[in-house]
């Protein structure tokens, strides 16, 4: 079968094409057949080699995470009823026509959600609404929500929407920010400009209430700034690095500092009841992943390069098999 390998840490360009033995599933396990492919930024950056004390990679891997597709094989202590049916599968890997998931790390899609849509949200879904228990955005109160045009971002822009928060939404093209205005938010700002956080403050009278980082380093202590005293900040982000505002600053101010990555992964059986919540929410139309980047399997390099880009609007998929995709 297909597959994507990491042979060595590098650029995109290292991601290549292989034909790999076909997975056999051991004692709780299963085999899918992958539809689409989760691709999230965390990818990029373990691709780079980049992380290997919180995710180790050992040389060679196929990246990926996880996605959607349908169940091809069952192991010893598995109800062979799941051949066939519809699963998102949230494992250690992904960029693959099959791959091999504890039973555990499966899901049925439900009703008529496209495995696109439910792949957007294997990742992303989980992370966002997470974040959005995490914070607890409020009625009638003002939220940032930085690179609020990501795969995680969008979904946190819906998702305080739905909370009846005021959104501001700050991301770095008119595209992005138009994407944000379609999805509810109140108050857009380009935070490639120098005085974005000043227009933040303008715009919420004094600041925001609760800010979401998904971009890290410098941009995520320019959120900080924003926040209004005696608010919470949520620090999720890793692009420019992860975000560590002045402890000092924070207790003077009063603002809360989450920063749910340093905690580590959360166990399975919390990923489990996001995942099945977010995917409830997909059906009934309360949240709507924006797909607006879908590859082939063999242009996962492509895939990796416009996220690196910061060219990516919304969501990126890869597509494995384009009949299971449907």
């Amino acid at each position: 079968m297909r597959a994507i390998q990491v042979k060595e840490f590098g650029g995109p360009e290292v991601l290549g094409v292989a034909e790999v033995p076909e997975p056999v599933p051991g004692p709780g396990q299963v085999v899918v057949g992958m539809a689409v492919a989760d691709v999230i930024f965390l990818d990029t950056l373990l691709r780079g080699g980049w992380g290997q004390d919180f995710f180790p990679r050992t040389l060679p891997y196929v990246p990926g995470g996880g996605g959607a597709g349908e169940v091809l094989r069952t192991g010893d202590g598995v109800d062979p009823a799941w051949i066939g049916r519809r699963v998102v599968v949230r494992t250690g890997t992904g960029y693959a026509e099959q791959v091999v998931a504890g039973e555990g790390e499966i899901m049925p899609v439900p009703g008529g959600l496209a495995a696109g849509t439910a792949a957007a949200l294997v990742h992303d879904g989980v992370t966002a609404l997470s974040l959005a228990r995490l914070g607890a955005p409020a009625q009638g109160e003002w939220v940032l929500v930085s690179a609020a045009a990501g795969g995680a971002g969008s979904l946190l822009v819906q998702l305080a929407v739905d909370a009846g928060a005021r959104v501001v939404a700050a991301a770095s093209s008119e595209a992005k920010l138009e994407l944000a205005r379609e999805l509810g938010a109140e108050v857009v700002v380009d935070y490639t400009r120098a005085d974005w956080v000043e227009r933040v403050r303008e715009a919420t009278g004094g600041g925001v209430a609760l800010a979401y980082d998904g971009a890290g380093g410098p941009l995520g202590l320019a959120a900080f700034d924003a926040v209004a005293d005696g608010g919470r900040f949520v620090t999720y982000g890793t692009a420019e690095g992860f975000t560590d505002p002045d402890k000092d600053v924070a207790k003077r101010r009063g603002v809360r500092v989450l920063a749910p990555l340093m905690d580590g992964p959360p166990d399975e059986a919390t990923v489990r009841e996001l995942l099945g919540r977010v995917l409830e929410l997909a059906e009934e139309g309360r949240l709507k992943p924006v797909i607006r980047a879908t590859y082939p399997l063999e242009r996962a390099a492509d895939a990796h390069r416009a996220l690196a880009e910061r060219a990516t609007v919304g969501k990126s998929l890869l597509v494995v098999d384009a009949e299971r995709a449907r």
